[in-house]
């Protein structure tokens, strides 16, 4: 079984405008390898370059150089496109069909047919919260449905590699949750996810690794355990139901401590001042919500190295 499901090695992409010939770069060089049955985030700024890499991936735009492979094969190669699903960032519902029709028209060009198309279009459609609209006309749907459109078409053929291009776009927070989970799901089948988003705590909680682009180069790259390094020496304490006397306990025992929810967080310096905490709230009849170390958040360390 091949390792390594997708691979792009030295890709570049360069536009002409229009009427001057005028060369612009929009990819450099970037090069990633991404292994079987992980969530690979893909990040960058506006303009960074991650669709137009994405569009190469997939055989939407050819490359100026460089190579990519899917599943062992050099692409573009229909075969082996067959076994990835695909999500644009901005999908296309063609707008007289309906959900059903257009996830059918999906599956069918994978290969798909009879029965098992039919049951697999509705089971997919319903798992993406579609169930109550799968009957009506893809003009009537709002940009999130349209979306999950999207998606079902990418999952309806059952791929063993799934290429998301911002796949929260448009969707409200209990969509967002929901394509979180079917995330998770995925990866707990088996399947490898590769997905671009602007929504850092997203790729925090759902990727193994990620890839960072800046002005169409590749910044950083690697496993975020080891990319987001922890404090060693601060604790983030979390506390709830705290009184002023406590409070005022509590105040000279942290380095930084402010409310969040009704719950005090507090950053403590050391193993003891974490047992001072925990022995005062729990003298004081206080509830502690959480010890953790203190670790540095996606957002902060995508702003340091993007800017």
């Amino acid at each position: 079984m091949i390792d390594v499901v997708l691979r792009a090695v030295g890709l570049e992409k360069t536009f002409r405008k229009p009427f001057t010939g005028k060369r612009v770069p929009a990819v450099r060089g970037i090069s990633f390898e991404v292994s079987r049955g992980e969530v690979f985030g893909f990040l960058g700024p506006n303009g960074a370059g991650k669709t137009t890499t994405i569009k190469m991936l997939m055989g939407l735009i050819a490359p100026t150089s460089g190579d990519v492979d899917i599943l062992g094969v050099r692409v573009p190669a229909p075969d082996v496109m067959a076994r990835v699903g695909f999500l644009a960032e901005n999908p296309y519902v063609y707008p007289y069909l309906t959900p059903r029709e257009f996830v059918e028209l999906c599956g069918r060009l994978s290969g798909l047919k009879g029965k098992d198309l039919r049951d697999r279009a509705s089971r997919v459609l319903e798992r993406v919260g579609l169930a109550g609209a799968i009957d009506r006309q893809a003009r009537a749907l709002s940009k999130g449905m349209l979306q999950r459109v999207g998606l079902a078409a990418a999952l309806v053929h059952d791929p063993e590699l799934l290429v998301l291009d911002e796949p929260m776009s448009g969707l409200d927070p209990v969509g967002r949750k929901e394509v979180r989970d079917l995330i998770v799901e995925e990866k707990a089948q088996g399947r490898t996810v590769f997905f671009s988003s602007h929504i850092l705590s997203d790729v925090e909680t759902l990727c193994d690794r990620v890839c960072i682009l800046r002005k169409g180069q590749v910044v950083i790259a690697g496993a975020l355990r080891d990319l987001l390094t922890e404090d060693k020496r601060l604790t983030e304490v979390v506390v709830a139901d705290v009184a002023g006397a406590l409070r005022e306990t509590l105040a000279p025992l942290a380095i930084a401590m402010r409310d969040v929810g009704g719950a005090l967080v507090m950053e403590v310096e050391g193993d003891a001042g974490v047992r001072a905490v925990v022995e005062a709230a729990f003298a004081a009849g206080a509830t502690l919500r959480s010890i953790a170390p203190k670790r540095e958040k996606l957002e902060d360390f995508f702003v340091r190295e993007v800017l």
